[in-house]
């Protein structure tokens, strides 16, 4: 008896049918270490969060620690700077307590962190920041209490720079990896108000003006406030809370000032456009070539929509700020130059810093870092494996994207990002009005953007040939692979290893790139590249430049090469050889300190439940951290 297919659980039954006949890749094992460690790492976003917080950071040291623990090794990771809690007199003293397990990976929290995460909003935090033996004295506890073996630094955002040569000085040796310039520059990203690469910090004076900051204190007691709701009520009860009380004052000020009405009809309406064609509908429409397919919707724009402005650098820009850092580094004039000198002090204290760039290595070496403390070691991610997978067994490996002469679709382009003004969208933003008329119309951009978009999709909008998207997850990220040729980094400062750079090189993509920063040691230009070439530079911030580029390509003046012709021409690294790295650098670390293997240092039966209990303060104060069981395997 046939089933009948017409009907909807039939339907069903046989799409669960056909999935179950669907082949699955089998199950590789993951190779185990036959020299398991305990293994500390550090940050200040929440582990389990990956790049929903912290970004490109966040997922690479997940991603790490989760491979970690499949190997074999025991590996605790402790966050600082975000979670507070309420005391009877406000925030509570520094706290190590246990958060979650995730990955294979116990999870920690130092709470109430004298130093602020992100680091942005601890600019006015200086002195803390250079030293804070509170919470250093916790940490130093914690990693006893863990028997951390090595300790791996992937942001120190959040604790005081005095950690590293406290670290060292216990005998546990300390791996620093770099994901941005937080060590020499309090804003992180050496751009000057969020604007222009800073090329001298002039002794620390520079810096006092840079970032507005916070009030360290009120933001800590908002903080501790905040997730003391979210502990007490829950996640959902402390939203509605919140919202009442942040409604209270703005509703004071209304009712004192006549204004009794809490709701007011917005002046307008993001989808009622302006269109000047609105009678004509479509019929007997001529293609007008003086206008082409431009809209005129003309929105308005408020004041979050507007563009901000940026400052375009030089071509030498890069070589600006290395060979300008010997001069600027050996001058403090102030707290931040203080910061400064404590920061190359505290990383030219650890056993080894691993850059994911050469060229970041670079700037930090020109700022005092020793040489030979530093190796380049280049990030893998399981996304980009998967991302690569798919290009090298897809039908179209070797087919180059895009010939001008026989084309029957527009040429794509593919900007993934943030809107933070450091990723530079409003380069690409105005690049695009820039574009000839017929060059435009041949083209086709996908904007995909974390953050507040809508500005730039309203600006944009007069484009047909823009499409402006928000924030997207791994998984959208290698379906997109299928929805562009050529991927855009605009950004306006000195990109470390983009994650989105290596993504379009995984994906076989060609790459139009600012020449800022760490892209140079990925990215081979036509000019000096000829004929194996895998992107184009153009100087950072000059949106001229990025215009002539797509126009280039559009046009055919440079080809475009195919997904295996970029893979051929790239230097990537998967993520099981990084893991692989990773680990041998902590056995050669560990070696080093101990003077012995360190299959004999500090072994510990995997199977063994570890008791742990952190007492912190010795003479002056003691203090009971933390009381909870720590199993020793993943």
């Amino acid at each position: 008896m046939s089933a009948d297919v017409s009907h909807p659980e039939a339907a069903l039954l046989n799409g669960a049918a056909a999935r179950r006949a669907t082949p699955v890749a089998p199950v590789v094992p993951w190779p185990r270490s036959d020299r398991p460690l305990r293994i500390a790492i550090l940050g200040w976003a929440r582990l389990s969060s990956q790049g929903r917080e912290g970004s490109g950071y966040n997922l690479n040291a997940s991603e790490l620690a989760r491979g970690l623990a499949l190997a074999g090794h025991t590996v605790a990771y402790l966050a600082s700077g975000m979670n507070y809690r309420l005391g009877l007199f406000g925030a509570r003293r520094p706290v190590i307590r246990k958060r979650e397990r995730w990955g294979g990976v116990e999870c920690f929290d130092l709470l109430n962190s004298p130093n602020l995460a992100p680091a942005a909003v601890n600019f006015r935090n200086m002195s803390t920041e250079i030293s804070e033996p509170r919470a250093t004295a916790l940490v130093l506890a914690w990693l006893r209490e863990v028997g951390a073996q090595v300790v791996h630094i992937h942001s120190q955002e959040g604790y005081g720079l005095d950690l590293i040569p406290a670290i060292e000085g216990t005998g546990i040796p300390v791996v620093a990896t770099l994901h941005n310039y937080w060590f020499v520059c309090p804003q992180v990203d050496l751009l000057h108000r969020e604007r222009e690469v800073c090329v001298d910090y002039e002794g620390g004076t520079r810096c006092v003006d840079c970032l507005p900051g916070a009030n360290v204190a009120r933001l800590r007691n908002s903080r501790a406030l905040g997730r003391s709701l979210e502990h007490w009520l829950g996640m959902y009860p402390a939203d509605v809370v919140r919202k009442i009380a942040y409604g209270i004052k703005p509703l004071v000020r209304r009712v004192a000032r006549g204004h009794f009405r809490a709701m007011h009809e917005t002046p307008d309406s993001p989808d009622a456009l302006g269109d000047p064609e609105l009678a004509l509908g479509f019929d007997g429409v001529e293609r007008l070539p003086a206008r082409g397919t431009q809209i005129d919707h003309d929105p308005p724009l408020r004041k979050a929509d507007r563009p901000l402005p940026y400052v375009a650098a030089e071509w030498e820009t890069n070589e600006r700020v290395v060979f300008g850092a010997p001069r600027s580094r050996t001058v403090s004039l102030n707290i931040y130059g203080q910061r400064r000198s404590a920061g190359v002090e505290a990383l030219s204290a650890a056993s080894l810093v691993t850059p994911p760039s050469d060229y970041l290595r670079r700037v930090h070496v020109a700022m005092g870092v020793p040489e030979e403390k530093t190796r380049w070691v280049r990030l893998g991610q399981p996304h980009f494996d998967q991302i690569n997978r798919r290009a090298r067994r897809s039908p179209f490996y070797d087919a180059r994207p895009w010939d001008p002469a026989t084309a029957t679709r527009p040429l794509r382009f593919a900007f993934f990002g943030t809107v933070r003004p450091n990723k530079g969208l409003e380069v690409l933003a105005r690049a695009i009005p820039l574009l000839e008329q017929s060059v435009r119309e041949r083209c086709q951009f996908i904007i995909r953007a974390q953050g507040y978009e809508f500005g730039f999709r309203k600006r944009l909008a007069r484009y047909p040939e823009v499409s402006v998207w928000c924030g997207y997850d791994v998984y959208q990220l290698i379906a997109a692979a299928g929805e562009y040729d050529v991927g855009v980094l605009s950004h306006i400062w000195l990109e470390n290893s983009p994650l989105v750079l290596l993504e379009n090189f995984h994906a076989g993509k060609m790459v139009v790139c600012s020449r800022l920063g760490g892209p140079v040691d990925w990215l081979k230009d036509p000019r000096t590249n000829p004929t194996d070439y895998n992107g184009m530079f153009f100087t950072g911030g000059a949106e001229e430049q990025l215009a002539e580029c797509i126009t280039k390509l559009v046009t055919g003046e440079v080809a475009i090469p195919s997904a295996r012709e970029i893979h051929q021409r790239t230097t990537l690294r998967s993520y099981p050889d990084h893991v692989r790295e990773v680990e041998g650098i902590y056995h050669e670390v560990v070696d080093r300190k101990s003077g012995t293997r360190s299959s004999s240092f500090g072994q510990v039966s995997q199977t063994e439940p570890l008791s742990v209990s952190v007492r912190v303060g010795a003479s002056a104060q003691e203090q009971t951290v933390r009381s909870s069981t720590l199993p020793c395997g993943p």
